[in-house]
């Protein structure tokens, strides 16, 4: 029996029957999609070329390719990084082949997760990108420059999609309760204005992700047809913020944190560790991280500093949460709001440079130790000063460096916090020193 193909349900979800058919109903995207911007100017014009679309979920960088596609004419293929290998690359380029041979059309083949492939996968598209077989066009959450092989970025651009704003999510909601054919509009479902708010907010600037949610929120709308906050609350639980454990967000976020506690911020220091928090961030992770800015970023300008972070660590380990975070919150304000140096960081990145460049040099003779007869035949530790037996515990002269590094200075501490008086006491002995070399420099003369 025949059926009118109109009265035939519609199973697929709500995200992909309301996904845009062409750039004008894609929301968001401004950047690349409006008037004048080079992406949009390419598509319009017709000159389609291999690309990778970067951004977070639910940005529409499947739903772009399948419009490039749409309005070059083109074919399109898709494949999945996930589910697809060597084989079926080999059977999406055979088939790519004979749209060219037959149809005289350009093919267009879409890697979804592109960054899941291993080096010789991505390797496998170079030949066909290069011939023109194929336009590639390859979709990730995660940054090219490091999932990606450079030659296969040295073949495309790069495109970064952004998330949604708030303001977008609504239009986009709004048009799926109202849309007849493929949205909501004809089951005349009502979402308060409240609830349509909350959905917009937690959904986190993922398009798909809130139209999903809207969707099981209407199938579990009140007899009336209405989604009260509560039903809405239901839905979206506790909400999920992005934040990916080992994804660029993940690194963007501690960089975000790092550098705020840096620029003696706070207010944006916390923010960014609770937002970490609240995205699921293991907190042990923070508290080594939080060491790690305690001697880079802080040094001796506070050494307390680093007692705070190893307690704010220690209590994280002993009591858990939410006790834990609060003793790293307490730590990450007091870094953001200690004195800041990095003259340890910096003494310790020229010191190793300078063992890379000298190589393994002797230890000097008087400093060696001689736990033994022979030893000390051989002269180890002879002519060595003890510092203590010395005024101010200060052997003024002394070199402590290899034979040919002598001078050598790595540290230099800052204006600021317990360093100046550092650097006064570190000047005071220098002083000595150079009395030193000139009292040694008359005693040999006078020798002579």
């Amino acid at each position: 029996m025949n059926k009118d193909s109109d009265n035939i349900p519609d199973f697929r979800p709500l995200a992909d029957r309301m996904r845009p058919q062409c750039l004008s109903e894609v929301c968001g995207q401004e950047h690349l999609l409006g008037e004048g911007k080079s992406l949009r100017q390419a598509v319009d014009a017709g000159n389609v070329h291999s690309m990778i679309l970067w951004g977070p979920p639910g940005t529409g960088k499947t739903t772009l390719a399948r419009i490039i596609a749409e309005q070059s004419n083109a074919e399109f293929i898709s494949l999945s990084a996930v589910l697809s290998g060597v084989k079926e690359i080999r059977a999406a380029i055979e088939q790519a082949k004979l749209h060219q041979q037959l149809n005289q059309r350009q093919t267009i083949l879409f890697v979804d997760e592109v960054h899941r492939f291993n080096k010789s996968q991505q390797d496998a598209f170079l030949p066909h990108v290069e011939d023109g077989t194929i336009v590639f066009i390859g979709a990730t959450t995660e940054n090219p420059s490091f999932e990606l092989n450079n030659a296969l970025l040295s073949r495309v651009r790069v495109y970064v999609l952004k998330s949604l704003a708030r303001e977008s999510i609504l239009e986009l909601l709004k048009n799926a309760l109202l849309n007849k054919d493929n949205g909501l509009g004809l089951r005349e479902v009502n979402v308060e204005d409240d609830a349509l708010a909350m959905l917009a907010m937690v959904a986190d600037g993922d398009a798909r992700l809130s139209l999903n949610m809207l969707e099981i929120a209407a199938d579990i709308a009140d007899q009336q047809g209405t989604v009260s906050v509560e039903v809405m609350q239901q839905v979206v639980g506790e909400g999920v913020r992005r934040f990916d454990k080992g994804g660029d967000v993940f690194y963007e976020q501690i960089s975000a944190l790092h550098k705020s506690v840096r620029g003696s911020s706070p207010d944006a220091a916390l923010y960014w560790l609770v937002r970490m928090l609240d995205g699921g961030c293991d907190p042990l992770y923070v508290a080594r991280r939080l060491v790690r800015i305690a001697s880079e970023d802080i040094g001796n300008a506070d050494p307390r500093a680093m007692q705070i972070c190893l307690n704010a660590w220690d209590v994280q380990m002993r009591l858990g949460s939410p006790e834990g975070e609060l003793a790293l919150a307490q730590a990450v304000i007091y870094l953001a709001s200690a004195a800041k140096s990095n003259a340890v960081y910096m003494a310790y990145k020229a010191a190793r440079n300078d063992i890379k460049k000298y190589g393994s040099l002797e230890v000097p003779m008087h400093l060696r130790n001689a736990p033994t007869k022979l030893m000390k035949e051989m002269d180890f530790g002879k002519e060595y000063q003890y510092a203590h037996d010395q005024q101010e515990a200060y052997v003024a002269g002394e070199q402590y460096f290899p034979d040919g590094m002598e001078g050598s200075c790595y540290y230099f501490p800052v204006n600021r916090g317990l360093e100046i008086k550092i650097a006064e006491k570190l000047d005071h002995l220098r002083q000595l020193d150079k009395k030193a070399q000139i009292k040694g420099k008359k005693a040999i003369k006078n020798v002579q």
